[in-house]
């Protein structure tokens, strides 16, 4: 007998630590750019796994690569090699023009080599004295949720009662170029960011931004690290968004939507000399690598490539931001690139919480964050008609405000 709906919640709600509030619809299917409900109730995705997805849900080529190699072989570690790392590193290779690839799992495993990468090449390549190495990060970031990366986040949710924190990090305003040169000292070793603030609430920083920091950290001798676990892989209607200004990052982060929502994989990409410093012994991980998670990886950036999702994003996103700009009523403000897009909604007519309900009622799925805004960002695979579609469903929920 398939148990219902409400006893899952409560199942999870007994059991589960309290981490997570998620809206109350238990998915059990996917396809495309859909989910259904234990109920059969079928929901646009407008958050894709905060961009895990965006090949879309059970993508047909990725699910054959999984199956077709969790039958050969998924897991050696990296004390031998495989014949699927390889392909990978080729592959990110070709499509990013990376020197050296570091594979990972999640996200935040990425940052976290990226941090200890940067402080090593700080000490062994630019000369800092031993322990003075500093990074630079921007205020209302999100790189994850270990001790060290909360440490210099500001949302105070993130950091309360979690310290002591580790020393070595200088938080500096998001947009403000000017404001990252000052902070620069002799002992600054990389330069922390989002192209986009996606847990921020989808914060596009000024026009030239990213093209003023790589100057200044080109004159200082820092990192430019680009945390592109969200933002990258075709979110923003590029490959990479940090190419919307022409831009390349010494170090580049990728994670999420490189496995196309099958597996977690993620990555370090280095165009320089950051990753040189290790030596065997000094970093690793025991699935990091793995041929299943190469096989994955690789299915899913032929996927964006093939099917020419970046363009797609870039379409979509254009009609979608068309659409919500002219939505009126609550809507207070529309940002965002590509398929990475944000409503604010007016507090005098609800909270983006009872916009997200309001959206799941008439058959949407979207993330609310800070309070006031909504994040959409459907898998990169959705189509002109479902875009509309959306369109009149967003209409028809912000309609009138929620009940209370």
């Amino acid at each position: 007998m398939p148990r219902t709906a409400s006893d899952l919640i409560a199942a999870e709600d007994r059991l589960g630590a309290r981490n997570y509030k998620p809206l109350d619809v238990v998915l059990s299917h996917g396809n495309g750019a859909w989910v259904t409900d234990v109920d059969g109730a079928r929901y646009l995705d407008c958050l894709s796994a905060y961009s895990a997805v965006n090949q879309g849900h059970c993508h047909p080529r990725i699910l054959s690569a999984l199956t077709a190699q969790a039958g050969r072989l998924a897991l050696t570690s990296r004390a031998f090699r495989n014949d699927r790392l390889a392909d990978l590193y080729e592959a990110l290779h070709a499509l990013t023009g990376a020197r050296k690839v570091l594979p990972m799992n999640s996200g935040a495993e990425a940052v976290e080599t990226a941090l200890k990468a940067a402080r090593k090449w700080g000490y062994e390549v630019k000369g800092v004295a031993p322990g003075k190495a500093e990074v630079i990060v921007c205020s209302d970031n999100f790189h994850g949720r270990t001790i060290s990366i909360v440490g210099f986040s500001t949302d105070p949710e993130s950091r309360e009662n979690f310290g002591p924190f580790a020393p070595g990090f200088r938080v500096v305003p998001f947009g403000d170029a000017e404001a990252f040169e000052r902070a620069i000292g002799p002992d600054t070793v990389a330069f922390l960011a989002e192209p986009i603030q996606g847990e921020a609430g989808v914060v596009v920083p000024p026009d030239g931004y990213l093209r003023r920091v790589r100057a200044a950290c080109d004159r200082h001798r820092v990192l430019m690290v680009m945390d592109e676990i969200q933002t990258g892989l075709g979110r923003t209607g590029r490959m990479l968004a940090q190419s919307h200004e022409d831009v390349e990052a010494d170090v580049t982060l990728l994670g999420k939507a490189l496995s196309g929502g099958f597996y977690p994989v993620s990555a370090v990409l280095a165009r320089g000399d950051a990753l040189d410093v290790f030596a065997p012994g000094q970093h690793g991980s025991t699935f990091g690598g793995n041929p299943l998670a190469c096989a994955v990886a690789c299915a899913a950036l032929d996927v964006l490539v093939d099917e020419g999702l970046c363009a797609n994003a870039e379409a979509r996103g254009a009609q979608l931001r068309d659409g919500f700009e002219s939505l009126g009523g609550p809507v207070t403000a529309v940002r965002g690139r590509g398929l990475m897009l944000a409503l604010d909604v007016d507090p005098a007519w609800g909270s983006a919480r009872d916009a997200c309900e309001s959206l799941r009622r008439h058959g949407v799925l979207a993330k609310d964050t800070h309070g006031i805004t909504v994040r959409v960002s459907p898998p990169l695979v959705v189509t002109e008609g479902e875009c509309d579609w959306a369109l009149g469903r967003f209409s028809a929920a912000l309609s009138a405000p929620p009940n209370r």
